[in-house]
């Protein structure tokens, strides 16, 4: 049974409100004030929020950006519920985060439609997606919502690149954004001295360029493709026009380059302090955790020495060399670019030192 939070200073209205959502079968927690609201959605992390916004003490507004500072309270959906009508009144409050916004008198049916269409679509955006093309068009349809965002992502290309072919470069004006269909693609940086550094391994399901989108619009690394690679173009217009108009989007991509973040951060950590040895035992595991299918005991990608060398911060040199001493310690077999994994659990403890 979903949860809401009715904040409303009328009596009469409060009750009324919570009969109606108790009638459909939701579980209802009133509360009388915007402070007591604020205790309630910390203590019991409801689904949703309704609340009132002239209220005494603390308004609607100011319930909604203090649950929106909150870590556990921040993705709860909110609905606004209000006598005042006017357009300025509207935007100010979605403009501040709000997801919906109703205005008194409303009648049973437009409650429940505001509240089960925002459930259906908060459930929807947590859960994220199938990493597909499917999946995407589903994702993008939803973000559109009833009556807005109509031509999002409508009429989406697809572009082929064969192995070895650059997607984007490094500095390039980001007009879109990619979505990998089927293929592999690693992205890299490149120092003055012309040395590659791998920042990103990406397949099937996964987004190209978002951050630099994000970041002002130029490519803040390059793309190639691993292996002959479809992907979607999605116009950056299209992207904004989500992350701007849509809360639900702007916590999946928040979550995106939050876990991006942290994925950069434990290279670098990697880059620091670990041997060689310990690197390439790190990446062989990284590749064959991202591209190997179950039971395969090999990387998944034809890969390269040269190009194994950048994922790993080395050089190729010394990557060979280090090849050679894993395939004599038997945690590797070696045939041509074919590297599979004999004691992938040994390989991971050398990874962690």
């Amino acid at each position: 049974m979903k949860t809401i939070l009715l904040i409303e200073d009328d009596a009469d209205m409060r009750e009324n409100t919570a009969e109606i959502l108790e009638l459909a079968q939701f579980r209802v927690l009133k509360a009388e004030n915007g402070r007591r609201g604020i205790d309630l959605a910390r203590k019991e992390a409801p689904d949703l929020v309704l609340c009132d916004i002239m209220m005494p003490d603390l308004d609607g507004y100011g319930v909604l950006h203090l649950l929106g500072r909150d870590p556990s309270t921040a993705e709860i959906p909110f609905i606004f519920l209000s006598a005042k009508a006017e357009r300025g009144d509207i935007r100010k409050g979605m403009e501040l985060g709000a997801d919906d916004y109703l205005t008194k008198p409303f009648d049973e049916g437009e409650l429940l439609n505001a509240v089960e269409g925002r459930l259906r679509r908060s459930h929807l955006f947590r859960k994220g997606f199938d990493h597909s093309i499917e999946g995407l068009d589903r994702f993008m349809d939803q973000a559109r919502g009833l009556d807005a965002l109509n031509d999002i992502s409508r009429d989406r290309k697809s572009r082929q690149f064969p192995r070895k072919e650059i997607i984007f470069y490094e500095g390039d004006d980001m007009r879109s954004i990619y979505f990998i269909e089927k293929g592999k693609v690693r992205t890299y940086r490149m120092n003055n001295e012309g040395k590659e550094l791998v920042t990103g391994l990406h397949g099937p399901g996964d987004f190209l360029g978002y951050m630099s989108v994000l970041e002002g619009g130029r490519a803040v690394e390059t793309a190639e493709a691993l292996e002959d690679t479809e992907v979607a173009v999605i116009p950056r217009e299209d992207l904004l026009a989500l992350l701007y108009r849509d809360r639900d989007v702007s916590i999946r991509f928040i979550k995106m380059l939050t876990h991006e973040v942290k994925e950069k951060e434990t290279r670098l950590l990697e880059m620091a302090y670990a041997s060689v040895r310990q690197r390439v035992a790190q990446a062989l595991l990284r590749l064959h955790e991202r591209f190997a299918t179950a039971n395969d005991p090999g990387l998944g990608v034809r890969i390269s020495r040269e190009e194994l060398a950048t994922i790993v911060g080395t050089a190729t040199e010394s990557l060979i060399r280090t090849l050679t001493d894993l395939k004599q310690s038997g945690l590797i077999d070696v045939s041509g670019r074919e590297i599979q994994l004999r004691e992938p659990a040994r390989l991971e403890e050398l990874a962690r030192g």
